[in-house]
């Protein structure tokens, strides 16, 4: 924690302990390693040679400590989650899951970072993440792994409130166009969808943080083509938001985890929860079928138009 945040301080501050304090446990394990891990630097601390020789190490030590606590404990998942979640889960599907799981199971820490699908793929492939909510990958996933879709996100058009649209592929010919980059899983949807339509857009921004995109529109730069992503997102803005006609190039955005992780209990734990918080919120989570792509519901509401 010291070298990560570069301050004895700001470290005691992260781990609700006094600086003298984490410097005294500095200074014992230096004593007990027989070598110096950390120097100043102006006002940073930086890790000596032997500090950064035994970092990754002392990281996957740690690792298998928190591990130990999962397997140990029987009657209740504990432990630490890594979990990987992409861009726009993080504001729409997420809250409502970490929510529920706080009251449900607060022994699970959930430690979380962000990346875009492909990214966060591997490193669930890799171990260096436990499970991750990312689109379902282009392509076949390994047999070892598992994905369950959480939620359908049609493609939709996105133009400011004050602008009259009659034909959608007019519009996407005509006005300048704000989209997802290419060489993302979301792009290649989008791709698809303009060759088979056979429009040729005016590509004016290809942006890789979605977020920001609808706040672009709502500018006035332009009109953009992306999937409908979980609300809320657009309570600010004066948009329209308009389903393309073609539903074969929708996102599905799901669950990818390993099924031989130490910390499968976690992960089960966190798919009940999500399940749960997403049917609340009129998220159809579809039951794995063993081909052909999962359905919605008869009557059911899982995508805000």
């Amino acid at each position: 924690m010291v070298v990560e945040r570069g301050s004895i301080a700001e470290a005691a501050r992260r781990l609700n302990l006094t600086a003298a304090a984490v410097a005294q446990r500095i200074r014992a394990l230096e004593t007990e390693i027989g070598a110096r891990l950390v120097f100043r630097s102006g006002r940073s601390v930086r890790p000596t040679e032997a500090g950064t020789a035994i970092l990754s190490h002392a990281g996957n030590i740690l690792g298998d400590v928190r591990d130990l606590k999962s397997i140990a404990v029987t009657d209740r998942p504990s432990g630490e989650l890594r979990l990987g979640a992409s861009p726009t889960s993080t504001t729409g599907l997420l809250p409502g899951i970490l929510t529920l799981l706080a009251k449900k199971y607060p022994q699970i820490d959930v430690y979380m970072t962000g990346g875009i699908p492909g990214e966060l793929y591997h490193k669930v492939l890799d171990g260096d993440l436990d499970a991750a909510i990312i689109a379902r990958p282009p392509f076949a996933i390994p047999k070892a792994y598992d994905w369950r879709m959480l939620r359908e996100e049609r493609l939709v058009v996105l133009t400011p409130a004050s602008v009259p649209v009659r034909d959608l592929h007019v519009i996407l010919a005509s006005e300048p166009l704000i989209r997802p980059p290419h060489n993302t899983w979301s792009g290649r949807l989008i791709d698809g969808y303009l060759r088979q339509s056979g429009i040729r857009p005016r590509v004016r921004f290809e942006i890789d943080t979605f977020e920001a995109i609808p706040f672009m529109v709502d500018r006035g730069l332009g009109v953009a083509l992306v999937h409908d992503w979980a609300p809320p997102w657009l309570e600010a803005l004066s948009l329209r938001k308009h389903p393309v006609p073609n539903d074969q190039f929708g996102r599905r955005m799901g669950f990818l985890w390993n099924r031989a992780s130490v910390r499968i209990r976690l992960v089960h734990a966190f798919l009940e929860v999500a399940v749960v918080a997403l049917a609340a919120g009129r998220t159809v989570i579809p039951k794995p079928k063993s081909s052909g792509p999962p359905r919605r519901r008869k009557g059911s509401k899982s995508i805000r138009m």
